[in-house]
């Protein structure tokens, strides 16, 4: 093929660049943490309020509502799936139509008027209906965060502009830190919220929780003048399917980017210097070798060279081929990730049981409530967030030289083994409950408090927390920093899918488990947990993490980080993880 059979599309191509790019804008914003803090007090707000509702329902749902233990861990397992789920929908309206600042707002209010409800369902509304009311105000509470938890973390990490150093440096931090706040929120919910709810009332304890929202979204728009607001684009996803069908209309084509096959160059390197409006600047991806047979999508075959027009369904830039490589490197990780989520829902539902049955006296007057010891994960975090950021990084990084310390797939890695531990470890010490339970004549009596300290549970609560703080970070960076900038929004609802999906491994570990000791005659996880064997089903879920690591670490070996021309590649960009 001749370079000069390719001019039409070639001056086609310039066209469509020319059309796209336009002056930089002139308004200055101050962004970096000056704008973030007022998006943190949201995330904080609906996080203070999910922990303070999802810390203690399986309390309301089995004293109130009068479910049965297993039921009510199925109910919470399928609630916080689907909050996870919606998420996905939340993203593609905030990149392809609302933009991220307008979802968050709407989506607040929806959650607002979802704790309202809840409010509204304790105290006024009938027994007779209040079951019905309860779950539907839950799910409204679902929608609402469907929109919140992909953008708002992702609109606070955007404020922060990746060509000024200084603020590419804050950002470094800018994931633990978040974090740390979150955790915060949590903790202080599970030890004041909770306390108010067995102490005081459902109502009251609800109460508090839309207070908060409320009080966070009039701060969220005290800031509004102060964001960097991204324009949306139209959909991403159009870009991504026309990749997958330009690949396989050329399927057949023999010549390659090594050959004397022309490809298509991509129009953000003629003006990777200029901004387009209500977007941060373009940054081109440079190629990779992973998953060849997409490069074809790129390549100028007779067909496209003597049109006078590009067909995007035919003839894809560099860049669509790049970004669709990173959202297909990314799906393997999301796949052997799920199995952690399984294992930290357990704090929701089961350790909250555990601790119901043990002595929780402080004093000779103050009983410790048991979904209060939710709390410990988040004080686990709060120490050891400023221990990892201010000691580990910079001990890791004089060994490996990589500016975090480690990378990413090797942060969360080190997430899921820590999550292995923390279930072998509550096997061990819930069958030390039950040992006690029996030699004190109790296996019975399931009300009976257990002659044991709560505080046994401690490891196992602190195992969490420093699971979460590797795994959990490390997943907001990953999908975060590894999808295309376009689909920032779509990277967070990715992540909290695993949630979601993790979930619902775990409700139907549950419903399996049930099923299968049923026929045995001995019900692992029946109410009486002095007669179940609930030590047994957390070493299975031991197990499955044992084999999920080993999956990981295998798709981690071969994962390819992003790479974008004009920046020096660093070690973590290479396949040696983790």
């Amino acid at each position: 093929m001749d370079r000069s059979t390719v001019s039409p599309i070639i001056t086609q191509h310039a066209h469509e660049h020319t059309a796209k790019v336009s002056a930089a804008p002139t308004k200055s914003f101050k962004g970096a943490w000056t704008s973030a803090i007022f998006i943190i007090f949201v995330e904080v707000a609906e996080r203070f309020a999910f922990y303070g509702l999802s810390g203690n329902l399986i309390t309301y749902l089995t004293n109130d509502l009068h479910e049965s233990t297993a039921d009510a861990a199925k109910n919470i397992n399928t609630w916080i799936g689907v909050s996870s789920i919606f998420p996905i929908v939340g993203a593609f309206l905030a990149d392809s139509f609302l933009g991220r600042f307008k979802t968050i707002l709407l989506s607040t209010m929806i959650y607002l008027t979802g704790l309202v409800l809840l409010t509204l369902t304790v105290s006024v509304i009938p027994m007779n209906h209040r079951k019905s009311v309860f779950f539907l105000a839950l799910y409204v509470l679902a929608i609402g965060e469907g929109g919140h938890k992909p953008c708002v973390q992702t609109f606070a990490a955007d404020q922060f502009d990746e060509q000024k150093p200084e603020e590419k440096s804050a950002k470094s931090s800018f994931f633990n830190w978040w974090y740390l706040a979150i955790v915060v929120s949590a903790t202080s919910a599970v030890l004041l919220v909770i306390y108010v709810q067995d102490n005081v009332g459902w109502t009251e304890g609800f109460g508090i929780l839309a207070g908060a929202v409320a009080v966070a979204l009039v701060i969220f728009l005290a800031g509004m003048k102060k964001y960097r607001k991204e324009a949306p684009v139209g959909s991403p996803y159009t870009a991504l399917v026309q990749v997958l069908i330009a690949a396989a209309r050329k399927r057949r084509v023999n010549e390659t980017l090594e050959g004397w096959g022309i490809c298509y160059e991509d129009d953000d390197k003629d003006g990777a210097d200029l901004e387009v409006v209500g977007q941060p600047r373009a940054r081109t991806l440079a190629r990779t070798e992973q998953f060849r047979l997409l490069d074809k999508a790129m390549i100028i075959d007779n067909m496209d060279a003597s049109s006078n027009t590009r067909n995007p369904w035919r003839l894809c830039t560099l860049n669509q081929v790049e970004e669709v490589k990173l959202v297909l490197r990314l799906i393997p990780i999301w796949l052997s990730c799920l199995m952690f989520t399984a294992v930290v829902v357990q704090t929701h539902t089961f350790f909250t049981k555990q601790g119901s049955t043990m002595i929780r006296s402080i004093g000779p007057n103050f009983q410790f409530p048991p979904a209060s010891l939710q709390s410990l994960i988040g004080i686990t975090i709060l120490v050891a967030v400023p221990l990892y950021d201010r000691v580990f990084v910079p001990m890791a990084r004089k060994i490996t030289g990589h500016p975090s310390g480690i990378t990413m797939l090797q942060r969360i890695g080190i997430g899921l083994f820590l999550s292995i531990l923390q279930m072998a470890v509550s096997a061990l010490v819930e069958a030390k409950r039950v040992s006690t339970a029996r030699d004190h004549g109790l296996m019975d009596n399931p009300k009976a408090i257990v002659p044991m300290s709560v505080w046994w549970l401690l490891p196992q609560y602190m195992l969490s927390g420093l699971a979460d703080l590797f795994t959990v970070v490390g997943l907001q960076e990953l999908f975060y920093d590894q999808m295309p900038e376009a689909m920032r929004s779509m990277g967070a609802a990715a992540y909290l899918s695993i949630l979601g999906i993790g979930s619902f491994i775990n409700t139907a570990a549950i419903s399996a488990v049930q099923a299968i000791t049923s026929k045995y005659g001995s019900v692992w996880l029946e109410d009486n947990l002095n007669r179940a064997h609930l030590d047994y089903f957390y070493w299975v879920l031991a197990v499955m993490s044992a084999l999920n690591l080993c999956v990981y670490i295998w798709v981690a070996k071969g994962f390819v980080y992003k790479k974008v021309e004009g920046e020096e590649t660093e070690k973590e960009e290479r396949s040696d993880e983790p």
